[in-house]
């Protein structure tokens, strides 16, 4: 009853008699309020029609004012040793810091994960839906369903909701037959595969460290250390990106999670490192810098700067 009062439903006629429900008129009011029951998709879509234009008109309805400003920062990329993906926890609702617990990767199966920024719900729930149909392709078919395939039917879902609100930027990591792949996916129906993604309101400032540092030929150890290093950086400029950082590695054998630390604890490892007599101090990342220049993949800048 409390929670009727907080979202504004209690104002609906149906709501307020447990009599009016027989009522062709209650009906047409719950139709208008969750005109989904006729759906083909059944649980596979959302519980509105016309998720953007319904929760607009139920809350004008209810007096609820609603605030969908969100952030976060993921990351992914493919080197010799597998896939890393690495991502922070902080959930936020405008300038309210709901948790900084959120699981960020979800896993899909054995051998496929996907990190989640936008509208937590949104990816959670597509997610699950994700999860249902890789199964049933495995028991199907025998087999691993692609990533690919299965980013293509994320983006079908997301286009059919266009425009309705729909709040996803997804990165799925997964190992088939055909080896490691890495695909980005988002609410506008979006699928583009290729070696280095991040997403997030803070994913540009990690683009910043990783285009720099990344390079295939990296070992596990410094692989690990670039994705914590860039969530920590993206974290310092981004105040949506925060909480525990957890970085999780993918190769033919299956997912593991690597470590889960801490912001504070990142910040002191990294401090630790700083280079000594210096009045303006940096990182030191020597060692990364000294890798050797002929690495089969690298970034768009790194190709540019070894050609000039």
């Amino acid at each position: 009853m409390a929670l009727e009062e907080i979202s504004g439903m209690n104002k609906w006629s149906f709501m307020k008699s447990r009599g009016a429900l027989v009522l062709e008129k209650a009906r047409k009011e719950i139709k208008k309020a969750s005109c989904n029951m006729a759906n083909p998709l059944m649980l596979m879509a959302p519980p509105f029609d016309k998720p953007k234009e319904t929760l607009k008109y139920l809350a004008d309805k209810g007096n609820v004012k609603m605030d969908f400003h969100h952030g976060t920062t993921t990351l992914g990329f493919i080197y010799q040793g597998g896939i890393v993906l690495c991502v922070d926890s902080r959930a936020t609702a405008g300038a309210y810091i709901g948790s900084h617990g959120m699981k960020k990767v979800v896993p899909i199966s054995d051998y496929m994960l996907s990190t989640i920024a936008g509208g937590a719900a949104d990816c959670s729930y597509w997610d699950r839906v994700l999860t249902r149909e890789v199964r049933l392709y495995e028991l199907r078919h025998k087999e691993r369903m692609p990533v690919k395939s299965a980013a293509r039917f994320l983006a079908n879902i997301a286009y059919q909701y266009r425009g309705m609100g729909l709040s996803m930027s997804i990165i799925l990591a997964g190992w088939s037959d055909e080896g490691p792949s890495l695909v980005y996916v988002d609410a506008d129906g979006l699928s583009v595969p290729g070696k280095l993604f991040s997403a997030g309101s803070g994913g540009e400032c990690a683009l910043g460290l990783l285009d720099t540092e990344y390079r295939y030929k990296m070992s596990d150890e410094k692989a690990f250390d670039l994705a914590f290093r860039s969530i920590y950086h993206a974290s310092s400029r981004d105040v949506y990106t925060g909480g525990v950082v957890s970085c999780y590695h993918l190769d033919k054998k299956g997912w593991r999670l690597v470590a889960a630390k801490d912001s504070e604890e990142l910040r002191e490892d990294l401090a630790s490192r700083m280079t000594p007599h210096n009045t303006n101090p940096v990182y030191n990342f020597g060692e990364l810098h000294a890798e050797t220049a002929d690495d089969e993949l690298g970034s768009p800048m790194q190709k540019r700067r070894r050609t000039d």
